[in-house]
């Protein structure tokens, strides 16, 4: 019933498939349209508005038979896609988009239609923003994680089995040794690595204006472990702002304090942890091709407090 409209795949969606999966995203990106319109007819959806999409998925806006508004969102099935259906299953709608129908072999999701052009980022206050955000985070975080995800000590464990070579890769004597430390860092948490559900990528782009709730968390990468690893995101949230206000270790500290304050976070723990995302992302890079660390990630390192 949903399939009159042709369904056009946005060309950054294209070349980030192509970009990051090669041959394999090419092959999903060209068969997207047949299985979008699968779906339509499948779980009787009607084309309710343009086609939106990001790095990694496309989301068509659609009405249910019943009149409910909803999005159909498609994305290519991976260790991050199955992991979302078991958190939002997990979660089901406390705090977050509710799932109203998936399909767990193509990770195909029905969501409830939220705000999609409001987000936290709209917020002028910061401090208001970032409030809104912890109180999101400490319900999402307060719910122990399911068997079946992955887990932040094996996570971890790759890391810091990682770091030597990464090492290696960067020019400044200075960059070596804040690597080092951070994997110092930590390797002093890796045994202790917590339990707990995580969304691993709450920042202001990800919580919009909904009306079930004033406002909903949205594309979860669960895992299991410590809230402390979650904090990086929140924190990086509007970054070049920070940057051009010119106050970076204030803004941080601030919304650190904050964010370990909501989610009664031993602060000592949550720095650490959260080097370990700044860890995390510059290995990434480094085996990207990087010979540096991104100015970011020493500024922020630089701005939480001494553990």
């Amino acid at each position: 019933m949903g399939t009159s409209k042709a369904i056009e795949v946005p060309e950054h969606l294209a070349a980030s498939y192509s970009r990051g999966f090669g041959e394999e995203g090419r092959a999903w990106i060209a068969a997207l349209p047949t299985l979008a319109a699968a779906f339509l007819d499948r779980w009787e959806l009607r084309r309710d508005g343009a086609a939106r999409a990001g790095e990694a998925s496309l989301v068509l806006p659609v009405l249910r038979q019943d009149g409910t508004r909803a999005v159909l969102k498609l994305q290519m099935p991976r260790e991050e896609t199955t992991a979302a259906l078991i958190g939002l299953r997990t979660w089901n709608g406390a705090g977050t988009v509710r799932l109203l129908d998936h399909d767990p072999h193509s990770s195909t999701m029905l969501l409830e239609r939220l705000d999609s052009v409001r987000t936290l980022a709209s917020l002028e206050d910061d401090d208001v923003a970032m409030g809104i955000l912890a109180e999101l985070l400490a319900r999402l975080v307060s719910v122990p994680a399911p068997r079946e995800l992955r887990r932040l000590k094996d996570i971890a464990a790759d890391m810091l089995e990682r770091v030597p070579r990464a090492v290696t890769a960067l020019a400044d004597p200075a960059d070596r040794q804040l690597l080092r430390g951070w994997a110092a860092a930590v390797a002093e948490l890796i045994e202790e690595p917590g339990d707990q559900m995580l969304h691993w990528d709450l920042h202001y782009d990800n919580v919009l204006a909904a009306k079930r709730e004033p406002w909903l968390a949205i594309d979860p990468e669960p895992l299991a472990g410590d809230p402390g690893f979650d904090l990086w995101p929140a924190l990086d949230s509007r970054w070049d702002d920070i940057v051009a206000a010119g106050d970076i270790r204030r803004v941080v500290r601030r919304r650190f304090d904050l964010l370990t304050e909501v989610l009664g976070l031993d602060r000592g723990r949550a720095a650490g942890w959260t080097l370990g995302r700044l860890l995390q992302n510059e290995l990434w890079d480094i085996e990207g091709g990087g010979s540096a660390l991104a100015p970011s990630s020493v500024a922020m390192a630089e701005a939480l407090p001494n553990r």
